[in-house]
């Protein structure tokens, strides 16, 4: 994100008097918040003018609409943002009657800089915690626990000390591998380590997203800008300010949101659908896809301007079957969480439980194995974890596909060993649908037939 965008918030300065609006919008913009100003409150509701802003500084006594008249305007129309009245006429009668209309505090001329930062500050505070608790309620998503990712493998070592080392400075990260590798408890450990870690986590999956959507669920919108707009609603960029928004699968997005969300990295602001004024957002970006984005980039599909802005720091997070020695330890992770969230009294793997998981190409990765042991879990009846509480297909793999080790140490030999276990994994995993088989190996259905024929495994069941 660019320096332009780190600021706190948006502050609107309500008073009548031009001396008082620009000497409290000079103090606040040296404080680093962006300032709007009004002479009176008047039109500000009629005209939109709060759309965008965080935390409104309002005058009591003014011309037309006073302050408390205002405050009373702004419960009528629902609106959350807070107001801080500040007035040189301060007695107790006023200050009860401003905060039992909705006022977030009540200061008195002249307030102290500080003071006043410190009053806003608390303000935004609870606006942000407001708006990810409404994040959080309208998608259902469930706060993330106090467990993490584990592995022991290089490759995995490798991608914890990228993370450690982008974590604590703003830049933005691209995170690609393939579908179920962990992409997002990777980003997720990219916001603990860094400095946001206090700040909201907003994750969305943009292929989840209707395209005609995209605007308002990302940048927000105002109530009546579309049909069916039937409220104020504040998109995910606004939800994370000063915190992390997660994009997966970013490679979804339609070219307007793209061009939009280039704008917010590049200069932190955005209009709100139907909205006039600009919004300001400071958002650190982690993005992730399961394909080559390059490619994405040359056949037209996605910005190139937005890759080059993404791409600063890449980190590859390897497949499963790349980090062989992390399944033991995320299998265990899984038994004990499942174990305790199904009440149920398996223990452990039997070790030829645990033979047959290490065996298994796993296409799915990590999420593949998270599910595999959640069935498997619910399924024992035992106290260890048995192959037959397995998926049909790992059984059969337990007791059918690894050939026995070559006798000799020819490698032709050995190689064509390697090649029949690995096409017989492919039928297992396939369920016998050669178009399946055929995608899994990486080959055309031609090539899968001869193949089958050159192992003597065209009658083993698969079909087309």
């Amino acid at each position: 994100m660019s320096s332009r965008s780190n600021t706190k918030g948006t502050v609107l300065i309500v008073d009548d008097e031009t001396y008082v609006r620009d000497s409290l919008a000079t103090v606040m913009r040296r404080k680093g918040y962006m300032v709007r100003t009004a002479p009176g409150a008047d039109q500000l509701l009629a005209s939109g003018a709060l759309q965008g802003v965080d935390v409104v500084v309002t005058d009591l006594r003014m011309p037309g609409q006073d302050g408390l008249a205002f405050l009373r305007s702004l419960a009528e129309t629902e609106s959350t943002v807070p107001v801080i009245v500040l007035t040189g006429h301060g007695t107790v009668p006023s200050a009860v009657e401003c905060m039992k209309a909705g006022a977030f505090d009540y200061l008195l001329k002249p307030s102290t800089p500080d003071e006043l930062d410190l009053t806003i500050e608390r303000a935004l505070n609870q606006t942000t915690m407001k708006r990810e608790l409404d994040y959080f309620r309208s998608t259902e998503v469930r706060r993330p626990g106090p467990s993490g990712p584990v592995g022991v493998s290089t490759g995995w070592k490798q991608v914890l000390r990228l993370v450690e080392a982008t974590a604590p400075a703003d830049t933005t990260v691209l995170l690609l591998g393939e579908s179920g590798t962990g992409k997002g408890e990777v980003a997720r450990l990219v916001h603990q380590y860094s400095r946001r870690a206090k700040k909201p986590f907003v994750r969305v999956n943009c292929a989840a997203i209707p395209i005609d959507l995209f605007e308002s669920e990302f940048f927000g919108h105002r109530r009546g800008s579309f049909t069916g707009a039937t409220s104020d609603r504040e998109g995910r960029f606004r939800v994370a300010h000063q915190g992390t928004l997660f994009m997966d699968e970013i490679t979804s997005m339609p070219a307007a949101a793209q061009a939009k969300v280039l704008r917010v990295l590049e200069d932190g602001v955005f209009e709100r659908v139907g909205d006039s004024h600009p919004t300001s957002v400071d958002v650190r970006l982690v993005a992730a896809c399961n394909v080559d984005l390059q490619a994405e980039v040359d056949a037209g599909r996605f910005r190139q301007d937005l890759f080059y802005r993404i791409n600063v720091m890449t980190v590859h997070i390897p497949p499963l079957r790349e980090r062989r020695e992390d399944i033991p330890v995320l299998a265990e992770s899984f038994l004990e969480e499942f174990r305790a969230r199904l009440a149920r009294p398996v223990q452990s793997f039997h070790p030829e439980t645990m033979k047959v998981l290490e065996c298994y190409h796993w296409p799915g990765n990590v999420r593949e194995l998270r599910n595999v042991i959640e069935r498997a879990v619910l399924l024992e009846t035992g106290a260890q974890l048995m192959p037959t509480s397995l998926p049909f297909g790992f059984q059969q793999q337990g007791v059918s596909t690894t050939d026995p080790e070559p006798q000799d140490l020819n490698l032709r030999s050995a190689l064509a060993a390697e090649e029949r276990r690995i096409l017989k994994a492919a039928l297992v995993e396939s369920n016998g649908v050669r178009r399946e088989a055929a995608r899994l190996l990486g080959i055309d259905e031609r090539n899968l037939s001869y193949f089958l024929k050159k192992h003597g495994l065209a009658g083993t069941g698969a079909r087309a």
